[in-house]
């Protein structure tokens, strides 16, 4: 058992229609008929929405997916149409709402991995393959791979697991010239940011994109590339063999593993409050992550 720890009533907007609450965001339709994609300071972790915000959280995710939807324009089209505010919203909605298209989405996380950690590492463990795909003998907990590759999985509903899947599982599913697409779509993106990121000091150790389709054109959508959806290794620490520092929700989930938490992630119950520690660690990590990638300080 998984989900929500208390799950929030949804705010009522004028001329706006509630479709879904998601892990971290409320979705809504507007009278155009697109879809307005509001960020909250929710947590989630280990299938759980945790009942402690992280406060800015929202709208780290909202401008650094922005940013990067800028870096990566010529590779793989988005799906926002403005950051504007709806008619009547709560002033909190600023900074964290995308206008976006209606897409028809794709039912696939896209994940690429560049370096080997997470469920992908527990994987090869076993089999000496991720997502069947066979890697080399000797590689540890985050080591760089000989090339990045394509792992995609189903996508879950809140309190479900995301399942990892091989690509002619996703062929199967999607039909085989869309599964193609997704993979050299994901790759390129995926190397895109890797480099930028490296640029900044940051490695971009695996990541994971969701696609639509506007027609005929694949469009990027939701978030990318942010602290919720990639793990961020600093470059100058990088050492395999063992678990590397991260900006990213790795803070908490060491904490909610951790005697200090007296949470046991076999059991039924729902995870415990964070600390205010725990908070204020993680809300920097999201913050560091932020500026190290753009270059520009949180404000």
């Amino acid at each position: 058992m998984s989900g929500f720890v208390e799950k929030p009533e949804p705010i009522q907007v004028p001329g706006l229609v509630h479709l879904h609450t998601g892990k971290v965001r409320e979705l809504y339709q507007n009278e155009a008929g697109d879809l307005v994609m509001v960020a909250s300071d929710r947590m989630s972790a280990y299938d759980w929405v945790l009942p402690t915000e992280i406060p800015d959280k929202g709208r780290v995710l909202t401008r650094l997916s922005l940013w990067w939807f800028d870096q990566l324009a010529d590779l793989a089209p988005n799906h926002v149409i403005s950051t504007d505010v709806p008619s009547g919203a709560p002033a909190d909605w600023e900074g964290r709402t995308l206008i976006c298209k209606s897409l028809t989405m794709v039912p696939v996380e896209c994940v690429a991995r560049g370096y080997l950690t997470g469920s992908g590492l527990a994987e090869y463990n076993d089999t000496r393959t991720v997502c069947g795909l066979a890697l080399p003998e000797g590689l540890t907990d985050g080591s760089e791979l000989p090339a990045p590759i394509f792992t995609p999985a189903t996508k879950a509903e809140v309190g479900e697991h995301d399942e990892n899947v091989s690509y002619e599982e996703v062929a199967r599913q999607v039909g085989s010239e869309t599964a193609a697409q997704l993979r050299q779509t994901t790759l390129a993106v995926y190397g895109r940011a890797r480099d930028i990121a490296r640029e900044r000091g940051v490695l971009l150790a695996d990541t994971k994109f969701e696609f639509g389709f506007d027609g005929d054109t694949l469009v990027l959508a939701d978030e990318v590339l942010t602290p919720d959806s990639s793990r961020f290794w600093p470059a100058d620490t990088w050492k395999p063999g063992c678990a590397q520092p991260s900006f990213d929700k790795q803070y908490v989930r060491d904490w909610l593993t951790s005697a200090a938490s007296g949470w046991d992630r076999a059991s039924e119950q729902p995870p415990p409050p964070l600390p205010a520690d725990v908070v204020a660690a993680t809300r920097a990590k999201y913050i560091e992550a932020y500026e190290r990638l753009t270059g520009t300080t949180w404000a």
